[in-house]
């Protein structure tokens, strides 16, 4: 029998087996999640926390570098890292001390710390754009970014590609009719009242007549986009597609947003800076700061100055870009540390060499066990997709996706103490990933193609 096929009967009775052992050796995190359901939706303080494989969530005791333990005293090498949020290593040691160190001068006062000047510095330096604003999040990022698009272009329409992924923005989540090629409302998104279908335009990744049928309109305010998208599985982009399509934006006089909470990863400054794009306006989250709740959004002096006009010729009164803790000094402090001693040339070089030993492993071990199994990589970042191509859009994951082998992939890594990102089997190295680490991880993948041939 081909080894492109694994019996569903198979995958079945492995899962359940594999759930069984979960249950067995993590007591304490199935104790709590049976006793934090009395407070917390779904049991967990996120319900995307309970979107894991395993019976109950791993309760977290301790997390280091790459090592976290749980509440059962167990110890797992972690490539998932908080989904890009630690994608330096769990608690940083230079950002844990100057969060420690700023704890005790004080959080929140809103209005700017002393540091405000050395940060601005230090975005410049590592990203490459002058001006810079401050949020909590990527989300909260992006929504401002949005906003600040509309008011000064004048224009209404905003451009994403299917499948993307910018956080909890409702303009973002749409969906594609892959027939007419029309915007839809999301099925999935809960809540939704307003007729975000109507003011979004979704064309597929990687697709240029479809872009440039869609800017042609000429009411597009703004291109939102991942220079991969990485929730999608990762997507990469096809040679010299970015390059067109940041020519044709300046043409159709549309800004070019390049949201890198996840491409980060890809080198020292991110896709944009490594690759000459050029974004008229960058986001960076979760990673930035070492993990502590910050994100950044930087644009040129054009843009900025547009901005400013913008802010100028509005009445007095709430703008609704911002919130009050943006900016406050704890993450000022954690971004400022972080900007310093996490985003090097030294650390780079690391996660890059981690990242490129374990593709190669991986690639290995698939070639010789016969399955038709893709591993795609951006700087620190992998893919592990269960499809004989590189996938060049959403559409192209949809079509070959294998949920049933994903999620016993990565319940079965869990349960021999190896960490990956659920949602899709993304892997990332770090500063603190170790030739260890990666060995561990190649071990337990022999023995899921093990169990999966017997």
């Amino acid at each position: 029998m081909s080894q492109a096929f694994i019996a569903p009967q198979r995958l079945s009775a492995l899962q359940q087996a594999e759930r069984e052992r979960f249950v067995t050796t993590h007591p304490r995190s199935m104790a709590q999640a049976t006793l934090a359901q009395r407070h917390f939706l779904f049991g967990v303080p996120l319900h995307w926390m309970r979107d894991w494989p395993s019976p109950a969530t791993l309760a977290v005791a301790q997390a280091q570098g790459t090592r976290l333990t749980c509440a059962d005293g167990l110890a797992y090498a972690d490539f998932c890292l908080g989904d890009t949020g630690a994608m330096f290593g769990h608690s940083p040691a230079p950002v844990a001390q100057a969060i420690a160190e700023q704890a005790a001068q004080g959080l929140t006062c809103m209005l700017p710390s002393t540091r405000t000047v050395a940060v601005g510095e230090g975005l410049q330096r590592v990203f490459g754009l002058p001006q810079w604003q401050l949020a909590l999040s990527a989300s909260d990022a992006n929504r401002f970014v949005l906003r600040w698009a509309r008011a000064i272009t004048g224009r209404p329409q905003l451009l994403v590609f299917d499948g993307c992924y910018h956080g909890a923005v409702d303009d973002t989540l749409v969906d594609m009719d892959p027939t007419t090629g029309a915007t839809l409302p999301r099925p999935s998104v809960l809540g939704q009242v307003h007729n975000h279908h109507a003011f979004t335009r979704v064309v597929p990744f990687n697709d240029l007549p479809a872009l440039r049928a869609a800017l042609a309109q000429g009411d597009v305010a703004a291109l939102l986009a991942e220079p991969a998208l990485t929730n999608f599985g990762l997507v990469p982009p096809q040679p010299g597609f970015w390059e067109a399509a940041r020519a044709l934006c300046r043409e159709h006089g549309v800004l070019f947003v390049m949201d890198e909470t996840h491409t980060v990863s890809t080198a020292l400054g991110g896709y944009a800076q490594a690759h000459g794009l050029q974004a008229d306006v960058l986001v960076v989250g979760k990673a930035v700061a070492g993990g502590l709740p910050c994100a950044v959004y930087g644009f040129t002096d054009e843009v900025a100055r547009r901005m400013t006009e913008a802010k100028l010729a509005a009445p007095d009164g709430h703008s609704g870009i911002g919130t009050t803790l943006a900016g406050n000094a704890l993450a000022l402090a954690a971004l400022d540390a972080a900007l310093h001693h996490l985003h090097t040339e030294a650390n780079y070089r690391h996660m890059l060499a981690m990242a490129s030993l374990l593709e190669a492993g991986l690639r290995q071990r698939i070639a010789s066990a016969g399955r038709p199994w893709t591993v795609t990589r951006l700087g620190a970042r992998l893919e592990l997709q269960f499809m004989d191509h590189t996938p060049v859009n959403a559409q192209d994951v949809r079509d070959h996706a294998q949920g049933e082998l994903e999620s016993l992939t990565h319940l079965f890594m869990l349960n021999r103490g190896v960490l990956l990102t659920p949602f899709h089997s993304m892997m990332l190295a770090s500063p603190a990933t170790t030739e260890a680490d990666v060995q561990r991880l190649l071990a337990v993948f022999d023995e899921l193609l093990q169990a999966l041939a017997d």
